[in-house]
Order: C-alpha cells, then structure tokens, then sequence
C-alpha cells in the first residue's frame, strides 16, 4: 500500500501504481492539513468578498461575481465546459498516473478540496476504474485543463470510464458497483483540473520504460559491436577518467560488462581495424548524453509531482488565497523536449549502425543485407528502410512544442506551455526510437549468427531469446510482425528481466 501526503511521491511508487496496480491510501497527517484549507474556501464561499475561482468566473470572465447560492453550480460548469478534448482515448496506464498525481497534490493541503475528494479520486484508482481522456487539447497553461477535466467529469459521474477492458458511462458503472459519484462544492471542480498533471503523467510514464530501454539499447550495441568486430578501447575504463560525465560511464560498463567474455573479440577471423565508425566508437558518449537528459527530466518531474499547481492557492494559516501562476507547464514542457531530442539523436544513432550492419562496403564480409543469396533475397534492407523511415519522422517531430504559443481566453492566457504538445510527441518519438532498436536487436542477432562464431554467455542468451519469436532468416519472409513482437517484449521488460546479468 501506498501512502501519498503531496511530498513524497517519486518515480518507483509511481511504477507500482501505474504499472503493477498497487493501493493507494491518503496518509492520516494530511487530513487536518486538507481540512485547515477547505474551512477558509468555505468560509470565503459564503461571503461576499470575491475571489478568484471560489466565487468568481474564470480567466476572462474572473471579474464575474457569483453569488453563494451559486457557487457550487459553478464548479459543475466548470468541469462540464472544460471538457472539450479530442483525439484517441490515452493509455490505461497513463491516465492512472493522472489521477495517482491529482491525488498527490490534493494531498498537499493547498488545494482546499475536502479530505473526500481525495480519497474518491483514490477509491477509482484502487477499483481500476479509469476515466476515458483524451490526448489532445491542452496547451499547457492553465495546466492541462481539458484532460484533467475529462477526469473531473467522470469523478461526478457524467463522464466515460474504462473498466476491466471496457468502456461504460461513469453513471451507469457507479450504479452497478454501488459508487456514489463525487459531488462537487466550492473551489472543488477548479481544484481538479488546474495543473501540469496530463504532461507530467506521460513524461513519467515515458521516463519509466525509457530507462530499462536504455539497457536494452546498450545490449544492442554490443551485439552489434561484436558482429562488426569492433574495437574494445573506445570502451576502456581510463576513456572515461578524463571525461567524467556519470552516465557514459554506466554505457560503458555494461558494454565491458556485456562483450568482455566474448570469444569471438579473440578470434583469429576478427579483423584488427584502426578505429571504427562514429556510430559505434562514439555510442558511450551519445548514450550517456540520453541518460543524462533522463536524468534532469526525471529531477524536474520529482519536484512537479510534489508541488501545489493549483490557482488559487490556499495559504490556511495566513488566511490568504493567493492566484498564481503555479499551473503553467513550462519547467515540464522544456525538459520534455529536451528529453525528446535526445531520444531522437538515440534512434539517429541506432539507424546507422543498422546501417552499417546490412551494407555490404561497411560490415566486414557479412554477405548484403545479412542474408545469403542477395539479389533472390532481399534480407534486411527493407528493415533498414523501416529504421530509417521512423528515424526521418523522429527527425521531423524534433521541433520543441515549447516554442510555440498561441495566446487563449480572449489573450488573459496570453502565454501557455504547450506542454501536453510536448508530452504527445515524446510518446510518439519513444515507439519510434523503441522499434529502430527491435531491428538492430533483430539485425545483430542474424549477423551475429552470420559470422559463426560465439559472443559472449549474455548476448548469446539474448540471441537465444530473440530466436523464440524471431527466425533466423534464410529466405525471404515478412519481418513486420517479427519487430512489433521485440518491441513489445522490450516494452514489457522480458529480455531484461530473462538475462542473467544485471545492467546499469
């Protein structure tokens, strides 16, 4: 069981959560906190004195007095109205780190919700019951207003939710489980939708598996490096020494780690070459920097997850609402596109080694896109193509979303993020890079084989897991199938979780 208090929340509770459907719980300390804040909303709901999002209208229209007999209606328009996104439904798994981050910051105190509508977002999420959002819409500032309102709509029961596969009418689900739907009050529908947690939910989640593809893309490499017979001392421990960036370090450690034992790097049949190409003599140094950019994301997205977003905040000690700017997606959206672009040059970096592996004037005497009787056979060269394809669109989405703004709310939004751009277009640009490295797996694999000569015990297991859906190939036959079923099995960490060493 998990227990959020809107300060503690980091990466790893996320993955349980989202990825393992662990519980989770408000802790008690939080509750006096969370009640100290929605006594001063309601007190100012009943008064006359107008603040902004409790008995005012919003952006624009904040100048508009609503009455106290009004002011919960409000919130339900609030929500209603705000739902205007389109596009495809987003994926189970990052909706649940929505509403596992909404929660959180409720959770802080700063919100002034009442302690039920923290642990009614929570109830869902424990049920597995997942409000239908979809992924466009938001740009960013004033938070992800339209994704999170889709939430907010399911939680009063109006909107769509995904249960056990399904898709039903939030109503008619709360009915048939015996859910009673959220009822809105004061501030509340606000609180829910004012924040970064659409773009945050799926640059974590992107994060997550990011990291365990960076081992795969390390594994990669080395059965590539072996199969071009590479040579070893671009990754010597004392390359490193005199450049410390941490993170290539970890690269080449485990390319040491991964491509030591082989026997083949002894062979007589290995060619001693001065140096080799960029792409592979050079992949520490543009792994490392890929890490690195992970590295700051996820430093970014520990603070936003712990943090207020909310406009108004409620200081409850001071008495004081104070509106803000806390909502506005830009520390996020930057490091998303920074992120973005390294997960690019990644998938760049992947696609010439592929390259190098199918062409035969670079791979040593491996016979023309890796299949005997070229010419009959065409072999890999499509599978390059399809490489180079998804490295070309990668290339095309590298304009940061960040950099764009259209001002919204008759220009009283005169500046948004776009962060939820960003956050769209890492997804896309991580499926890419995630295919570009199942074809090098799949490449270097049958090279390897090629050569006829024994790699290291890792790499072989890898080969060994590889060959459980992949044939090698003799003949031509399609391969699309072949691809999706690695990438889905780097997704679901099977190779890792099946190689009897622990990488970096």
């Amino acid at each position: 069981m998990i227990q959020i208090d809107g300060n503690s929340l980091n990466l790893e509770f996320l993955k349980r959560v989202v990825f393992e459907n662990e519980e989770v719980e408000l802790k008690d300390s939080q509750k006096d906190i969370i009640k100290k804040s929605r006594a001063l909303v309601e007190k100012i709901a009943k008064g006359d004195k107008p603040v902004y999002g409790i008995n005012t209208g919003f952006g624009y229209l904040a100048g508009k007095k609503i009455p106290p007999e009004k002011v919960e209606q409000l919130q339900y328009n609030l929500v209603r109205s705000h739902t205007t996104g389109v596009g495809k439904p987003s994926p189970r798994e990052i909706v649940r780190a929505m509403m596992l981050l909404r929660a959180n910051v409720l959770a802080k105190g700063y919100s002034g919700v009442r302690v039920e509508t923290v642990e009614k977002i929570l109830e869902l999420l424990n049920k597995g019951i997942h409000p239908v959002v979809p992924e466009q819409g938001s740009v960013g500032a004033s938070g992800d207003l339209a994704p999170l309102a889709h939430l907010a709509l399911a939680f009063i029961g109006e909107g769509d939710v995904e249960y056990n596969g399904k898709v039903y009418k939030a109503g008619e689900l709360f009915k048939e489980l015996g859910i009673t739907p959220l009822d809105l009050k004061a501030k509340e529908g606000l609180s829910l939708i004012n924040g970064t947690q659409y773009m945050s939910s799926v640059a974590a989640v992107i994060l997550s598996k990011s990291k365990e593809l960076f081992k795969i893309a390390d594994i990669s490499l080395s059965l590539t490096f072996d199969a071009l017979m590479g040579k070893l001392s671009p990754f010597d421990e004392k390359i490193y020494l005199v450049r410390k960036h941490p993170e290539v370090d970890k690269v080449m450690k485990n390319v040491r780690e991964l491509i030591v034992p082989s026997p083949f790097l002894t062979s007589k049949n290995r060619i001693d070459k001065v140096q080799d190409a960029y792409s592979v003599r050079c992949s520490p140094q543009v792994h490392g920097a890929v890490r690195l950019a992970a590295k700051r994301l996820e430093e970014t997205l520990l603070i936003e997850m712990n943090s207020a977003t909310d406009n108004p905040l409620v200081f409850a000690e001071e008495e004081e609402v104070l509106s803000n700017g806390n909502f506005h997606g830009e520390p996020v959206a930057l490091t998303i596109d920074h992120f973005s672009t390294a997960l690019v040059e990644l998938g760049n970096l992947v696609e010439r080694r592929i390259e190098r592996l199918v062409n035969p004037a670079l791979n040593h005497n491996l016979p023309p896109f890796l299949v005997e009787g070229s010419g009959l056979n065409s072999g890999f060269m499509i599978a390059h193509v399809v490489a180079a394809a998804l490295s070309a669109e990668n290339m095309s989405l590298a304009h940061s979303p960040s950099a764009i703004n259209i001002p919204t709310s008759a220009n009283q939004e005169d500046h948004v993020s776009m962060g939820a751009n960003s956050a769209n277009r890492l997804k896309r640009i991580f499926e890419n890079t995630k295919r570009i490295i199942a074809i090098e797996l799949i490449a270097s694999a049958q090279a390897m084989e090629l050569r006829g000569e024994k790699t290291s015990p890792p790499l072989e297991k890898m080969m060994e897991l590889i060959r459980e859906d992949v044939p090698f190939v003799k003949e031509d036959h399609r391969l699309d199938k072949f691809i999706e079923i690695v990438a889905q099995k780097i997704d679901n960490n099977y190779y890792l979780n099946n190689l009897p060493i622990i990488l970096y």
